[in-house]
């Protein structure tokens, strides 16, 4: 009977140790704008390790799970995004700072085409142009569907190939890197990193958190039969709403 009790207390203790060991540390850093060293709010940072994000407060200070060897991410508008190495001295010591250098910005000349706009709803509705993308949802399948691009009669065809031909369709893809992919589902799970792609457009962090080229994202969602203009008007996180939906349809397609 002791001895069986000796034997409890030890699991009790190892578990114990685990639990404190698989506790992640936090850290504490302070951003700053490298031109004058006043603190920088509201900027995004993300561990690109653990997929986690977080926004620095009104003074600048930010905290955010992160180990040895991590890579966070930091990005705010007209400062140049930048990726730090978490080295143990870091978590050592509160209040890393890092600082930002503002990216020089230049006004490039916009062309607006015309919609020969009146003023009056009814008319100014009928000149807005439509989209001419469409998408079909195939039953049993966990999706709001499959854009098949204009409507003409290759577009259904056009789905219905990429559906029944996974191999060709994704895998190529998704396949040669399972362990970025599978990190979309986090991305999704995380408010901050959820927030912060609704207010981007330039695919970076994406790039970032997927360690893919930007051309792979469109081409990703070329293959998902998602339009040209979805691809270029679409906001970050519409666009990882998008790939997350088509990767669990792959994984779905190549069990069967």
């Amino acid at each position: 009977m002791e001895r069986n009790f000796l034997f409890i207390c030890m699991i009790i203790g190892l578990l114990s140790a685990q639990n404190s060991n698989a506790q992640t540390p936090i850290f504490k850093g302070i951003v700053k704008n490298a031109a004058d060293g006043k603190t920088v709010s509201n900027v995004h940072i993300i561990n690109l390790s653990k997929v986690v994000g977080t926004i620095s407060n009104s003074e600048g200070a930010f905290e955010i799970p992160a180990e040895a060897n991590d890579t966070l991410y930091l990005s705010y508008l007209g400062f140049k995004p930048i990726k730090v190495r978490v080295a143990s001295d870091f978590l050592k010591y509160n209040n890393s700072i890092i600082e930002l250098t503002e990216r020089a910005l230049a006004l490039e000349e916009v062309v607006i085409k015309p919609y020969k706009l009146t003023g009056y709803l009814e008319i100014d509705a009928k000149n807005v142009p439509i989209s001419t993308s469409y998408r079909y949802n195939i039953p049993g399948l966990p999706s709001r569907g499959y854009e098949g691009g204009s409507k003409n009669p290759n577009a259904i065809s056009k789905v219905f190939g990429a559906i029944f031909n996974p191999a060709d369709f994704l895998y190529n893809l998704f396949g040669k890197k399972p362990v970025q992919f599978r990190r979309l589902r986090k991305m999704q799970e995380d408010n901050q990193i959820r927030d912060f792609l609704a207010t981007k457009f330039d695919r970076q962090t994406l790039v970032e958190l997927l360690q893919v080229e930007k051309l792979d994202l469109d081409e990703i969602l070329r293959n998902c039969n998602f339009s040209d203009t979805f691809i270029m008007s679409a906001n970050d996180l519409q666009i990882l709403e998008a790939m997350s939906g088509c990767y669990e349809e792959f994984k779905i397609l190549n069990r069967n």
